[in-house]
């Protein structure tokens, strides 16, 4: 997995050419990803509504990056683990997040998560960063609660204005021939995001 980080959109970055890498600070990548212009396309008040959190429910944010979902999903699940690789960004997260947040500092090829102990695994502009996805999989299955799900947001594999480059991306119908190789069945998706596809699957 060459990072386990949410890419910087190129809207944000005033549309130069996409960032592989983040910027060298955690400030300055931090300052990015919550960039309020953010907020009309990736439309986090409306994902979070259509998860349906319930009370009680333990959420893993893969990638977590600066606690941009970690910070939301806080104040409506029991239990938020922001799962990174960096951990100069899970400092952040851990000084600015509710008391209900727990910060893991993962590996490139394992979330590091507590096995059955998390209803919804989250990733969000993360998955095309993974390499050995199948392996990784198997990993999320056995962190899961029975009944879990696992949640993909993810770049439509098509020119956006926003997103890592199109030969990055994987397509939906892609995610979905994996998610079913490892044993999920997609059991929802939305198409409310314009830039984004929104799937849930099941084991």
């Amino acid at each position: 997995m060459k990072k386990l980080l949410m890419l910087i959109p190129a809207a944000l970055l005033g549309q130069v050419e996409h960032q592989h890498h983040p910027p060298r600070s955690a400030a300055e990548y931090a300052k990015v990803l919550e960039n309020p212009a953010r907020d009309a396309w990736q439309k986090p008040h409306e994902v979070i509504q259509a998860l349906e959190i319930r009370p009680g429910e333990v959420i893993a944010d893969i990638g977590a990056g600066s606690g941009y979902f970690t910070r939301r999903f806080a104040h409506h699940a029991e239990k938020v683990y922001a799962v990174d690789i960096d951990a100069r960004l899970l400092e952040r997260v851990a000084k600015e997040a509710p008391a209900n947040v727990v910060t893991v500092h993962a590996s490139a090829d394992d979330p590091r998560l507590p096995d059955g102990a998390v209803d919804t695994i989250f990733f969000c502009d993360v998955l095309h960063h993974i390499d050995k996805r199948p392996a990784y999989y198997a990993k999320l299955a056995r962190a899961l609660k029975p009944g879990g799900r696992i949640v993909i947001v993810d770049f439509h594999k098509r020119k956006l204005p926003v997103g890592p480059p199109e030969s990055m991306k994987i397509a939906e119908e892609d995610v979905v021939k994996e998610f079913e190789a490892a044993g999920f069945r997609k059991t929802k998706s939305f198409d409310f995001l314009p830039y984004q596809y929104f799937l849930i699957f099941q084991r």
